[in-house]
């Protein structure tokens, strides 16, 4: 069964060993936030650094392996249409839209979103790490090192699809951000399988 998440929101879930996590993007450029964390100790949680060190490179697609802080296996990429996300920037937040875009009554975003989804299971503030940002398009400048966010290359339908290698809590989010999602804010479909 497809669930949906409406735009600028987030959700929070249960995700067994074995089961599969399909995110879809239904209408087209427009990121989804992963979190995962290991069920049984909310101490060991998605790792960016341990991901991509251990890649050795930072756009992740088919086959790759996330790994956790502990360097722990927790999801496994297993279908990936778009083949560009990102993995090294923070969920978008009140502070995000502060500094960056100059917002003086900001939206919670990603973050906000993350935290108000994941307390049930005990998760903090300070406990969201950088998210698996699903269909965010970050190039990097090959001579500057600098990082521009452009539009996803996403497209109707697209989807990315993970498979469980611990039990886990999963947060997901339909991102916050105009600059993430070229202009404007669209839900995201997840889809739970075996």
């Amino acid at each position: 069964m497809i669930s949906k998440l409406a735009p600028r929101s987030g959700t929070a879930f249960e995700l067994k060993s074995g089961q599969t996590l399909t995110v879809i993007d239904p209408m087209g450029e427009q990121v989804a936030d992963l979190l995962a964390y290991n069920l049984s100790d909310i101490g060991e949680v998605i790792s960016s650094g341990r991901t991509l060190d251990y890649a050795s490179k930072i756009y992740l697609t088919t086959g790759d392996p996330l790994y956790s802080n502990r360097s722990n296996v927790m999801l496994r990429i297993e279908r990936d249409d778009v083949k560009r996300h990102d993995f090294l920037l923070t969920p978008c937040s009140k502070d995000t839209f502060r500094i960056i875009y100059g917002d003086e009554a900001p939206h919670q975003g990603c973050f906000g979103n993350l935290a108000q989804a994941l307390e049930p299971w005990g998760v903090t503030d300070d406990q969201i790490p950088t998210a698996f940002n699903c269909f965010m398009n970050v190039p990097i400048d090959a001579e500057t090192g600098t990082l521009s966010v452009q539009a996803p290359l996403s497209k109707a339908g697209d989807c990315i699809r993970f498979r469980a290698e611990m039990d886990l809590i999963i947060g997901l989010t339909a991102c916050s951000a105009l600059q993430s999602n070229n202009g404007s804010f669209k839900p995201i479909y997840y889809e739970i399988g075996k």
